[in-house]
């Protein structure tokens, strides 16, 4: 099975695709692996979608909206990052976004002049050190090796902090049984009291919602599509009838049913 994910080699993506594929190509946009899956090139897509400090990847909840696929399992895993460099004296500490914001506290407290590069991945910015004394890196400790030294290890600011990443697939491989189901709600409209109207098929089934998240359109302002988790599986009747009221709702927009899937634990 061939996936696609966030590279290059070493990324915690690349670390949770290896427990769904044995043959992993990389690209450094979350946006390619979405299409890289919906038009059948790659049989599997892995992306990250919430991290437990710093929230949702909403790169990849602009990207789930654009294309339709499928979503088939969930992977959660612990992140552990790691101060590397070639050497104790730096001027610019580069990672990935998330990673930077994951690590402030001990940024902040440590080194305060030292300069922040968001770059396109955590391994990336593992590159960025090994050719630059320089540059320091946040990364997984297992990406030094002989020529970076690991400087200090966890250092994210919370202890528990954890990212769930999405494995993706092509739309005929889309299931219904599983224990959580993921949605995409675009109502077209805008009006008092319509999210509420949204979220009351899975309150009156006792469907417990597990995330909701807006994000612009694009269309308009003060226009949303609306990200929904919901601990239920698509096989299940009151699922059917939730989804039913949500797509009346939506006649003016569309509903795109990600899957249902069920979540595995990696430990790395």
């Amino acid at each position: 099975m061939k996936a696609l994910t966030l590279g290059p080699e070493g990324t915690y993506s690349h670390r949770a695709t290896r427990a769904v594929a044995d043959e992993v190509e990389f690209t450094e946009s979350v946006a390619a692996i979405v299409d890289g899956v919906a038009s059948g090139e790659y049989d599997r897509g892995v992306v990250p979608i919430e991290n437990s400090i710093e929230g949702s990847v909403t790169e990849s909840l602009d990207a789930l909206a654009s294309r339709d696929v499928a979503v088939v399992k969930e992977i959660v895993t612990p992140i552990r990052h790691a101060l590397l460099a070639q050497g104790g004296t730096f001027e610019t500490v580069a990672s990935h976004a998330q990673a930077l914001a994951q690590c402030r506290d001990y940024l902040d407290a440590e080194f305060p002049n030292a300069t922040l590069e968001a770059v396109a991945s955590t391994a990336r910015g593992v590159e960025r050190a090994r050719e630059d004394s320089s540059v320091a890196a946040i990364g997984h400790p297992d990406n030094a090796g002989d020529d970076l030294r690991v400087l200090a290890e966890d250092i994210q600011d919370r202890t528990s902090n954890a990212t769930r990443f999405l494995v993706l697939a092509p739309t005929e491989a889309r299931g219904e049984a599983g224990g959580k189901t993921s949605l995409v709600v675009y109502p077209n409209q805008n009006y008092p009291g319509l999210l509420l109207e949204l979220l009351e098929p899975f309150a009156d089934r006792d469907i417990n919602l597990s995330r909701v998240e807006s994000r612009p359109s694009g269309e308009r302002l003060g226009d949303y599509v609306f990200h929904v988790d919901i601990d239920a599986g698509l096989y299940e009747d009151r699922t059917q009838e939730a989804l039913d009221d949500i797509e009346a709702l939506a006649e003016k927009g569309w509903v795109r049913v990600l899957g249902s899937y069920d979540t595995t634990h990696v430990l790395y």
